[in-house]
């Protein structure tokens, strides 16, 4: 009989073992995971009364009570905010979103500090897609990154100079932000690799104090010992602004979180892997860039973007050191008599840039793990 004959009554055992297919749809999937069971369907039903009770609550405050517009920003022109009954008092928002966005920033100049925002956000939209990973997105990473420092700084092509002491708001976050995590990644996987080194025990030996100097201390303690600490042991006459000693400080710090998680998964890799590279004649470096690093990197991958995502938001620790960032500026908008009182309505508008910024890295995140997979 040849092999690809099935007997008809094989082919109905086969058919008779298969499991029935499962209701597709929204209604079958609330019925599959909200109401399996009578526990279940009562859970379900008391969160929906209490999901339903605080979103009544708050969109009665936000949207039905809410005051949109004031006629100045005196104590007498915000009475109407403070009456019983108000809810939100957006008109905070429409008087204070430059100042929150852009700092101290010259008001006649804010245009350079949003068009860099444009540019940050193009630069992230454009590294998302895969098809452009090669040569040509660095070229446009360093046009792009040029763009915003002669932006921001001035004093060429008739832009006038801007002082780094006025710059502030969502820039100066995602300045800190960007080159953190950019600068930090290949720092990490050189002390990675060092850590896992086996040639060579003096490399071995100083990443390791580094990364468990850097771990066993909070990041506010290295950015005041990086604005504090730093300029002492400078050449006299040399100076290095807050702004980068901070950046400097952030690079450390994340370096030393992202190395651990690398080194995870260094040595999560398969030992065969390695030992078919030396097999192949491959040098240790080509064995590492080639083989073993992009199947680590793979491993890790959710780990990575939920550091990423960590250190996006511990930015905001740099107002520590009195730099003008995001949450800063936000806390600065609400410190004039007329505007105290309404810090929930500045922190919810920081609170929504740094959810947009936050939930689309886990989206990307989520998708580029789906699509690595695929592609295994």
């Amino acid at each position: 009989m040849s092999a690809d004959i099935v007997p008809p009554q094989a082919a109905e055992a086969a058919d008779a073992v298969l499991p029935p297919p499962q209701p597709r749809g929204p209604i079958a999937w609330m019925a599959r995971n909200l109401f399996s069971s009578w526990i279940s369907t009562l859970i379900t039903i008391l969160m929906v009364l209490v999901l339903g009770r605080l979103a009544f609550w708050f969109l009665d405050w936000a949207l039905v009570r809410a005051v949109w517009i004031l006629p100045g920003s005196t104590i007498e022109d915000t009475l109407a905010c403070r009456a019983d009954g108000a809810g939100a008092c957006w008109a905070l928002i429409r008087e204070k979103y430059r100042f929150i966005l852009f700092g101290l920033y010259p008001y006649e100049e804010q245009w350079r500090p949003a068009l860099c925002i444009l540019l940050f956000v193009g630069l992230y939209l454009v590294s998302a897609d895969r098809r452009l990973w090669n040569w040509r997105l660095a070229v446009v990473w360093l046009f792009g990154l040029a763009a915003i420092g002669l932006l921001m700084r001035g004093g060429l092509l008739g832009l006038r100079p801007v002082s780094e002491d006025l710059w502030g708001g969502l820039p100066v976050t995602l300045i800190l932000a960007t080159f953190g995590i950019a600068l930090a990644f290949p720092l990490a996987i050189a002390v990675a690799l060092g850590r896992v080194s086996k040639t060579n025990p003096t490399v071995r030996l100083v990443c390791f104090l580094y990364v468990e100097l850097i771990r066993g201390v909070p990041l506010i303690s290295v950015l005041f010992m990086a604005s504090v600490m730093f300029p002492l042991f400078l050449p006299e006459g040399v100076t290095i602004s807050k702004l980068l000693r901070a950046q400097l400080g952030i690079v450390l710090f994340v370096a030393a979180y992202l190395s651990e998680t690398v080194r995870g998964g260094l040595q999560a890799v398969d030992k065969g892997q390695g030992e078919a590279a030396d097999a192949l004649g491959l040098g240790y470096w080509q064995k590492m860039l080639l083989v073993v690093l992009p199947q680590a990197l793979r491993l890790v991958l959710p780990p990575i973007v939920s550091l990423c995502i960590a250190f996006f938001k511990n930015t905001s620790l740099v107002m520590i050191i009195g730099i003008f960032d995001l949450l800063n500026a936000a806390k600065r908008s609400i410190a004039e008599p007329a505007w105290q009182g309404f810090g929930t309505e500045a922190y919810l508008f920081v609170a929504l840039i740094y959810f947009c910024f936050c939930f689309a890295m886990s989206r990307y995140g989520l998708r580029l793990e789906q699509r690595l997979k695929r592609t295994r």
